[in-house]
């Protein structure tokens, strides 16, 4: 049975990923891996949610044919949350490229850029019936 899932993101660089989620939203670092000067792979949670940064360097030591396909990106996540108007403050200066709208499935939705060019898609759902 599937006890978790967690995206792992690529980036050029975690650093500047690293301080949107914990400035922004208050995600903790719990395990980080450095590589020189640089941090090499990072996991950040927050609640019962988790989410991975490696650097394309990382996964290109790690598995060296891995590295063509990490480099094709990016990713979408779609972040549910409790309540959209209180995520606005947190993404001010991201680079909104869905501005707030109202789907046809009831939910508010706004999508936003993060530093390292993955696209987040935060959503606030309609009341259960």
């Amino acid at each position: 049975m599937v006890k978790k899932i967690t995206p792992v993101l690529f980036v050029s660089e975690i650093e500047p990923c690293l301080r949107f989620w914990t400035g922004r939203f208050g995600f903790q670092k719990t395990v980080e891996v450095p590589e020189g000067d640089k941090l090499a792979f990072v996991i950040l949670v927050k609640g019962g949610v988790e989410l991975m940064y490696q650097s394309y360097a990382s996964a290109e030591k790690d598995v060296p044919a891995m590295g063509p396909i990490v480099r094709k990106g990016p990713t979408f996540l779609y972040v549910e949350v409790e309540n959209l108007d209180a995520i606005k403050p947190a993404i001010q200066g991201a680079e909104v490229v869905m501005p707030e709208r109202n789907t046809f499935y009831g939910a508010r939705e706004i999508g936003i850029k993060d530093p390292g060019g993955h696209y987040i898609t935060f959503a606030q759902l309609p009341p259960a019936p």
